[in-house]
């Protein structure tokens, strides 16, 4: 690892996603295992299309997210981790060097009981990793371009999740 602030890489954030396909009970009950499970209050998602075989109409409420930074990211990922034995397959992080896993229950995390009322509801984590200064390429004024060099690419971000998380990396 370079000693250079700007080239050390860092968790930008941290996306829970839960499709639950439908409106209603449902997803409420949904929000509500995504807000215990964070301990952050979070957006309802909404259709981009009709899929009459679903039952789904344009812009009907479909799931809910909640977008974790700083602290509360790391203290998530920690914990999500466990659930996955600390280990994750190579096949997780795509060439920009960003993490995608589920987690099948939300029982699983530390703390939680199951509840008849709620039912199993499993969720979608991804991780956005990235250097200092990306903000350069999503600025309005003076955009630029980040240079390939300083771009992070996944065996870097493989390195940076084991020794930040003491996660293996398995092939």
């Amino acid at each position: 690892m370079s000693d250079n602030v700007m080239r050390q890489p860092r968790i930008e954030k941290v996306v829970v996603n839960m499709g639950v396909g439908e409106a209603g009970e449902r997803l409420v009950k949904a929000q509500k295992v995504i807000e215990m499970v964070t301990g952050q209050k979070s957006k309802q998602t909404f259709s981009k299309v009709t899929n009459r075989d679903f039952g789904i109409r344009e812009g009907m409420p479909i799931g809910c997210v909640v977008t974790l930074r700083g602290e509360r990211a790391e203290e998530f990922l920690k914990r999500a981790f466990t659930i996955r034995e600390n280990r994750i397959a190579s096949y997780s992080f795509d060439r920009e060097g960003n993490l995608s896993f589920g987690v099948p229950d939300y029982t699983d995390f530390s703390g939680m009981k199951y509840d008849p009322e709620i039912g199993i509801f499993g969720m979608d984590i991804s991780v956005s990793i990235q250097r200092p200064g990306k903000r350069v390429a999503r600025r309005r004024i003076m955009r630029r371009s980040i240079p390939h060099n300083h771009r992070m690419t996944r065996p870097e971000a493989m390195e940076f999740i084991r020794q930040k998380f003491n996660v293996e990396v398995i092939d």
